[in-house]
């Protein structure tokens, strides 16, 4: 055959090759948004030792953990979860400068305090146990650990999710002083019975833990989010009965998630706490995801947030809250889909990998919008992270849409910049420059070996749906074994054209080993953010923000009374967290009159496997002078309020029942 027949053959193949890498680079585009050096200069980040308890660094450390026979060839990717971060004011002193690490290291729980924390707020640093309960460590492992006020006594107690078992709620003791392993005494969730002293309750698989006022009651409801279905994943001696998702993009067989109503408690130093389930709270047809992350925000401003729920291998699902102060309830609501919107940018119907998920306002236009994380590896598994951005003009409109079943939300991550990152799980978004304008975190990276297996997880991307569920058919995936083990947080930040670029590089936040949680809290009192985030065996990390040139702020501590009575003493502070209160801002420049609105909340605890601290935090940039509050919540009764207010910028604790009234900080 003559070269140039030859050659003529070669063209089209070539043609489609070129074509191939110039279409990447162009999707890849925002990645490479500019500005980047320019940006990073706003920021400063320190990060400082994070105390841990005596004789820690002495235990056995881990990097895989013993599962059930069926997955012991892809022990690696069974291991690839469960290191989780929190911050909250522990102490009840009114400064957010406890934090609540889980390791991965050691499967240790471990309350500590934030390395910013002042002498009056030290304490020893000590573990978790949930004994007496029942707990076997060859076949349970801890997941998560979230801080919160289950009694409405006003102190902090920590609500562990695990492998292998139902939470554990961990109520701190009325006659507690310090943070202490003695301070807290265990509680099963959900009761279950042990005749013999072993666990016989269900096997939940925990990956995700939201706490708010869902039912509108004026108390503390938690939405348990499970990965795999009541099976025996940790247990390397368990049946061999258990299985992988039944799909890539439409997984149906998972743990899903039970919502568990808040029923009544007594505090003291026995302390108790009921919760019942309300096993029709969500559908039928949407209960039973493979769940990594939810979130919750009231999007239509009547006092019951709504939730999103993220999962793994398939459709995430938006949750409009209709609950009725005695039930929780919630209907399915879907974004709509035009000519020109690919199939997973309609929100409820995507196919992607969802890992996590945040609630705020990007736009600062006081309408809540979300942040999603996805997996996004450049050839590898290249899907989009979500970016969804609220179009309601109003929250009666975004009611009158959610009850028609219609979610008014559009996807636009590549255009803000925020497409692709890597393999990504928990997402934050925080103002740390006080500019009035939200920074993206994301958590990223799989799982950290030496010999790249991206080929054997592309090849298993193309396997028929009908294989998927059976362990054994998936690429072996076992200690050395690297997929994306080297990517390294994301710290979004807005360019000059308002596009987001990451600058984690620039900060010296880019760290080469999975990371999982971010948590983030005010761990000063003085209006500045930190934040600290959890590695996948790898050691926690805490970045204090050292940037001196940071904007005006209000910085919000707000407070239902406690049932005690007795407010700041022990443990307890100001008053218990007024679970579902949002708060919007507005101020006016004083040169040209435009207003600027924000609205923010009360997170009792959402995401992944990291939990920020319930300030509510707002930045103004160059603004001085008073700020237009306006504030929503439910009294301990579930009565709704509101009142509009005038407060100085600055931190402020405020009291909230028939009124708002601020008081002074313990």
């Amino acid at each position: 055959m003559a070269f140039s027949e030859r050659l003529r053959r070669l063209v089209p193949g070539v043609t489609a090759l070129i074509l191939g890498i110039v279409m990447v680079f162009v999707a890849n585009a925002p990645v490479q948004a500019s500005g980047g050096d320019a940006v990073a200069k706003q920021f400063s980040f320190q990060e400082m030792p994070i105390a841990f308890p005596p004789g820690y660094d002495s235990l056995p450390q881990q990097t895989v953990r013993q599962v059930n026979p069926a997955y012991y060839k892809i022990r690696s990717w069974i291991s690839s979860v469960g290191a989780g971060v929190a911050i909250n004011d522990l102490v009840g002193h009114g400064k957010a400068d406890g934090m609540c690490i889980v390791d991965t290291r050691t499967d240790k729980v471990v309350v500590t305090y934030t390395p910013t924390a002042p002498a009056a707020d030290r304490f020893t640093p000590f573990t978790l146990d949930p004994a007496p309960l029942p707990y076997d460590s060859m076949s349970m492992a801890p997941m998560g650990c979230t801080p919160g006020d289950f009694l409405g006594d006003g102190r902090m107690d920590l609500l562990v999710s695990y492998w292998g078992r139902t939470p554990v709620l961990f109520l701190a003791k009325s006659d507690a002083t310090t943070p202490s392993a003695g301070a807290y005494k265990p509680v099963e969730l959900v009761p279950a019975a042990s005749p013999d002293g072993k666990y016989h309750g269900p096997q939940w698989n925990t990956n995700a833990i939201a706490v708010g006022d869902f039912a509108g009651h004026g108390h503390p409801d938690i939405i348990v989010g499970d990965y795999f279905p009541n099976s025996a994943v940790l247990d390397p001696h368990g049946q061999k009965n258990v299985q992988m998702p039944n799909s890539l993009s439409s997984a149906n067989n998972g743990g899903g998630a039970h919502v568990l109503r808040w029923v009544s408690a007594t505090s003291g130093t026995d302390p108790t706490v009921s919760y019942v389930e309300d096993q029709d709270a969500i559908p039928f047809a949407n209960s039973a995801g493979w769940t990594l992350a939810i979130a919750s925000a009231d999007l239509t401003g009547d006092g019951l947030p709504d939730v999103y729920i993220a999962n793994d291998f398939g459709h995430a699902f938006v949750l409009h809250n209709v609950s009725d102060g005695q039930t929780i309830k919630f209907s399915t609501v879907f974004g709509k889909r035009t000519a020109t919107t690919p199939k997973s940018f309609v929100m409820g119907n995507g196919s992607f990998k969802g890992m996590g998920v945040d609630f705020a306002d990007v736009n600062d236009n006081g309408r809540f919008d979300a942040m999603v994380s996805n997996i996004t590896t450049a050839w590898g598994l290249e899907e989009s992270n979500f970016l969804w951005i609220n179009q309601a003009k109003s929250g009666a409109e975004m009611k009158k849409d959610l009850d028609d079943g219609y979610a008014p939300f559009t996807q636009e991550a590549e255009q803000k910049g925020v497409a692709w990152t890597g393999w990504c799980w928990d997402t934050k978004m925080a103002d740390f420059t006080n500019s009035g304008q939200p920074e993206i975190l994301q958590a990223d990276g799989f799982v950290k070996g030496t010999i790249n297996r991206w080929p054997w997880l592309q090849e298993m991307a193309m396997m028929n749906d009908d294989l998927l569920s059976n362990p054994a058919m998936w690429p072996n995936v076992g200690p050395g074994d690297d997929i994306a083990g080297d990517q390294t947080m994301a710290f979004y930040a807005r360019n000059s054209d308002g596009e987001f670029v990451n600058v984690s590089k620039q900060l010296g936040l880019a760290v080469p080993t999975p990371t999982r949680g971010i948590a983030i809290g005010d761990t000063t009192g003085t209006g500045r953010l930190d934040f600290a985030i959890s590695r996948q065996f790898g050691a926690p990390a805490f970045y204090a923000n050292t940037e001196p040139m940071l904007g005006d702020y209000l910085d919000l501590n707000l407070v239902r009374p406690s049932t005690d009575g007795q407010a700041n003493t022990g443990l307890e502070g100001a008053g218990t967290p007024a679970y579902g209160a949002t708060v919007t801002v507005t101020t006016t420049d004083g040169k040209t009159g435009v207003e600027t609105t924000q609205i923010s909340q009360l997170d009792g605890g959402s995401g992944h496997t990291g939990k920020r601290s319930f300030d509510v935090h707002f930045g103004f940039g160059m603004y001085m002078g008073p700020v237009q509050v306006h504030l929503q919540w439910r009294d301990a009764q579930g009565q709704l309020h509101t009142q509009d207010m005038q407060l100085p910028e600055g931190s402020h604790t405020l009291t909230l029942s028939g009124n708002a009234q601020e008081v002074p900080a313990k």
